[in-house]
């Protein structure tokens, strides 16, 4: 990338000349409206404002009736003007001339429409490295090749295939088309575009650029982003921080959920890590939305503009059908939401405001009051909103529908709304709607208070799941750690490794003939393990032996590993307590985008089997570290689940948080692993160590299967 932070001095100067040029010359203007030299002349031509459009043709034909000029350099002259930002829409073999004529002429900022660079190999490496070199020492910015083309509502600049809705929503897009899909659901929502930037091939200006350029833009209130790779992770997060700060949310539409893993499987933790997990990741990190689709962050964008938000994931559910709860009450869940039984006081009140049939532990129903007292609706509002026992309100079924029928019963459901809305305006938590009549007066009269209204409950689900705010989002400050570089993967190093980094093993020995066998048997505590090391799957052939009882099973384990394996060393262990434990794994991963990536699952080894795993990005904090392992599914088991008693939780979270901030130090580290972790309710355990080096990625250690641990005299081997 361009840059690594916000731009400096300069890189605005220069952004001023994209979003706000005064000359604008567009390079291979063309007679032919197929072309994109006269759509982007004739959008030029069309946009406010007093701004001077210079039409560049070789072959100075005139088009659209305006006189062309057959350089920029010769534009300028014939005006005595000096361009500032010179869009190309020329072959890739004359982008380099073009580049270099329009930095000629002033240009300060370039926009590359230019296309088939990519399609080009190595050819169109060259061209593209040639006239970005060419560009940045004339101090100017690129933006593409193989864009389309850029709008600044707010100056009054169209140029871009079509003309966008004015409005604050910031649109930075790999796809064109996309862009044009959104820009439609945004003018459905009264919504419209501050700044579209297509991204193009980013061989300068990129995504991390022009999400700075967002946060001190006056007129930009949100961001949406629609990209197929964040080329720089760190820098996303950077800057996708630095929005949140300012207080513009930013909206993430990024395909690759069914992306295969991050690497190949050198390590469980590797095969369970995918692209997509760790893009969510990211967006979690810094208070992003990631959305699945346009429709999605159209409704999320109209949502956002409330301020409005939900601490948690508590939502109480109120109808006025038992179907419509049920169903909202599974859409919620699907969401990653949760729909709580409501008690005390709260079921109280509810009982007393309500009328007998209605059902109050959650989803509350009105079983058809609204026909008999519409008033119910907005008091049920007015006490589940305020509750601490919720989050949030979903409205769901019928309402609305009354305001459409010519009755008595018009007037008290719009008397009703008023009351909602005034409800919702005094408080901080946000209402969404879902009703089977989304254009009836009622719905709109919500809307118009700023309460989001959905004729799809999944669609409502969807927006209170993007309303949430994580708390304390964000990346740990890295810790004090060993940060030389580590050269060695052996079994005993990467024991050695975590253990400077604090976290606890198991009393173990290593040892490389039978008199240091002899002596480790005096040192440890029976029942052993013996594993042996030095192999690159030391289960594989029997490498493994566990539950070993005492010393004449010891000799008579080790003498059968010698002499079936010989291994160079084999690493005698103290058998830990499985008692009320809880396996887990514990391993981190470094992305080619967003660096080291920390991955906690249930379930040792046979976390792949559970697919019960959560990912941050790393380094994270103890309390970050615990809210990860709280949103497992088998969370219950890490907090006492049928009886069993619940495990150090602080312990297991500072283990994580430890390895995260491991991972961060160590750039040559592709992958760490703790499979299988013991934790209990004293305290927490590793049970073995990997280590993969970035470059070599083989893999050092099998892990033992704890299915097996507790079996005296057990031999395991893996296929």
């Amino acid at each position: 990338m361009r840059r690594q932070g916000p731009p400096g001095a300069s890189a605005q100067v220069s952004l001023g000349a994209l979003f706000a040029p005064r000359t604008v010359a567009i390079v291979g203007a063309s007679p032919d409206s197929a072309k994109w030299g006269h759509i982007l002349s004739q959008r030029a031509l069309a946009s406010p404002g007093d701004r001077t459009i210079l039409l560049i043709n070789r072959h100075a034909r005139e088009v659209l009736d305006q006189p062309t000029y057959v350089s920029p350099r010769a534009a300028a002259a014939a005006h005595d003007v000096r361009i500032d930002l010179a869009v190309l829409c020329v072959p890739a073999s004359g982008f380099v001339a073009a580049v270099t004529d329009a930095v000629a002429a002033g240009a300060r900022a370039i926009v590359g429409i230019t296309a088939g660079l990519s399609e080009a190999g190595t050819e169109g490496a060259r061209i593209e490295a040639e006239a970005l070199a060419v560009a940045r020492d004339a101090g100017a910015v690129l933006v593409g090749p193989n864009c389309l083309g850029v709008v600044d509502t707010s100056t009054g600049l169209q140029l871009a295939h079509a003309t966008l809705p004015a409005g604050d929503v910031a649109v930075l897009s790999q796809s064109g088309n996309l862009v044009l899909d959104l820009a439609g659901l945004l003018a459905e929502r009264g919504l419209g575009v501050s700044r579209f930037v297509s991204l193009g091939n980013q061989a300068d200006l990129g995504l991390v650029d022009f999400l700075y350029a967002c946060i001190d833009h006056n007129g930009t209130r949100a961001v949406a982003v629609y990209t197929e790779d964040v080329v720089d992770g760190r820098g996303f997060l950077d800057a996708a921080r630095a929005l949140r700060d300012a207080g513009k949310p930013l909206v993430l539409l990024a395909p690759g959920r069914t992306e295969a893993a991050i690497r190949s499987a050198v390590s469980h933790t590797g095969s369970l890590t995918s692209a997509a997990m760790v893009l969510d990741a990211a967006c979690a990190a810094v208070g992003a939305r990631r959305v699945e689709h346009p429709t999605q962050l159209a409704d999320q964008l109209e949502a956002l503009r409330s301020p409005r938000r939900m601490s948690g994931d508590r939502v109480a559910v109120l109808t006025d059908g038992g179907g419509h709860g049920a169903v909202a009450a599974d859409a919620l869940a699907a969401a990653g939401m949760r729909t709580p039984e409501l008690t005390g006081e709260l079921v109280t009140e509810l009982r007393a405001a309500l009328w007998a049939r209605a059902a109050v532990a959650n989803p509350v129903d009105l079983a058809g009051a609204g026909e008999q007292d519409a008033a119910s609706y907005a008091r049920g509002v007015a006490l589940l909103l305020p509750s601490d026992q919720v989050d949030g309100v979903l409205l769901t079924g019928f309402f609305g529908g009354y305001s459409t029928e010519q009755s008595n019963l018009t007037e008290p459901e719009l008397a009703a709304v008023a009351q909602v809305a005034a409800t919702v305006a005094a408080q901080s938590k946000p209402l969404v709607v879902h009703t089977i009549y989304p254009d009836s007066p009622s719905a709109e009269a919500l809307r118009a208070a700023g309460i989001p209204v959905y004729r799809d409950v999944d669609r409502a689900c969807a927006v209170l799941a993007g309303l949430v705010e994580h708390e304390s989002a964000g990346l740990a400050e890295p810790l004090p750690v060993n940060a030389a570089p580590v050269t060695d993967t052996s079994y005993d190093a990467a024991r050695a490794l975590f253990v400077e980094a604090g976290i606890a093993f198991p009393a173990a020995v290593s040892v490389t003939d039978a008199a240091g066998f002899e002596a480790a048997l005096a040192d440890l505590r029976f029942p052993i393990a013996m594993k042996a090391t030095g192999r690159s799957h030391k289960s594989e052939g029997g490498g493994v032996v566990l539950g070993v009882a005492d010393r004449d099973a010891a000799r008579t384990a080790y003498d059968d590993l010698m002499a079936r394996l010989a291994p160079p060393t084999v690493s005698v262990e103290e058998m830990a307590d499985l008692t009320d434990g809880v396996e887990l794994i514990v391993g981190s991963v470094r992305d080619p985008k967003f660096g080291p990536v920390v991955l906690v699952g249930l379930g040792g080894i046979f976390a792949e089997v559970l697919a019960d795993t959560a990912c941050a990005i790393a380094p994270t904090s103890p309390a970050a570290a615990r809210r990860l392992l709280l949103s497992l599914r088998g969370a219950p088991l890490l907090l006492g689940a049928r009886g069993r008693p619940a495990v150090d939780l602080d312990a297991l979270a500072e283990l994580v948080a430890r390895v995260s901030l491991l991972a961060s130090a160590h750039p040559e580290v592709a992958e760490l692993e703790l499979n299988p972790v013991l934790a209990g309710q004293s305290g927490v355990l590793a049970l073995d160590a990997r280590v993969v080096l970035e470059v070599a990625q083989v893999p050092l250690v099998e892990t033992v299967d704890p299915g097996v641990l507790g079996r005296e005299d057990a031999v395991i081997e893996r296929p």
